[in-house]
């Protein structure tokens, strides 16, 4: 079966710095891929070429067999991929109902006209209510992400990033900042989201949490793939064990 992302030799530079060096990895239907490795090892710069942030000098970006390399970024979340941020970014002082008709409008309104003038809005209540219960935060639909703990916030980008109806979910460090107890909600709703058909591509430093949630696991180091597989093969990888998780 075509994967729903597959990525092939993507390389990118910074200056003189080499971030990715013909990097190739694969997401399949309804997995979820892990994506770990030092810091500065290149893994945002992947998910932001990916997402049309950044143009690769080389190398494909394929969504279900599609080329999408160097499409603007607009163009790739209408095409499929949603995403998520390492420090989240909503619109502070609109409610979490208008965050989310921001992605859900997408194609239906000019510009930010439904959050701004309030047009649309009974309309599509119903389907912001559903995006929200999807995160479990359904009862904050007035509130404004501002009043609420980061891991509200984080939930809440996941339902705007939901709002795409995406073919593939990228979440760039979810639990980075978290309490247990925002974490634990958390990882219930990546379970969820998972087991309802949905792709994901997930970057996160808590070895954990990626061992409980992901299929497999893609290891970069200094913008190169360093070892691919099942989490129990790459957590007793030598390699791995040297460059990132230590002993």
């Amino acid at each position: 079966m075509t994967p729903i992302l597959r990525i092939e030799d993507l390389s990118k530079s910074f200056g003189g710095v080499k971030a990715l060096k013909t990097v190739s990895l694969d997401v399949g239907h309804n997995e979820i891929l892990g994506l770990i490795g030092p810091n500065g090892a290149g893994k945002t710069t992947l998910f932001n070429c990916v997402c049309g942030v950044f143009p690769p000098e080389s190398g494909r970006v394929l969504l279900k067999n599609k080329d999408i390399t160097r499409q603007p970024t607009h163009r790739i979340a209408h095409l499929g991929i949603g995403r998520t941020f390492q420090i989240v970014k909503p619109f502070k002082n609109l409610s979490l109902e208008r965050n989310i008709l921001a992605s859900l409008c997408k194609d239906r309104t000019k510009g930010l006209s439904p959050i701004m003038f309030g047009t649309g809005l009974k309309k599509h209540r119903q389907e912001v209510l559903r995006l929200l219960n999807l995160v479990g935060l359904e009862e904050y639909i007035d509130q404004t992400p501002m009043t609420l703990p980061l891991g509200h916030q984080k939930r809440m980008e996941i339902s705007r990033a939901l709002a795409l109806h995406p073919k593939l979910l990228m979440l760039d460090e979810p639990f980075a900042g978290l309490s247990q107890e925002d974490i634990t909600p958390l990882l219930q709703v990546i379970k969820n989201l998972r087991s309802e058909g949905l792709s994901i591509l997930l970057i996160e430093h808590n070895i954990p949490y990626v061992m409980e949630l992901c299929d497999r696991l893609v290891v970069l180091n200094f913008g190169e793939v360093l070892c691919e597989g099942t989490c129990e093969d790459v957590q007793s990888d030598s390699r791995v064990i040297e460059a990132y998780l230590g002993s």
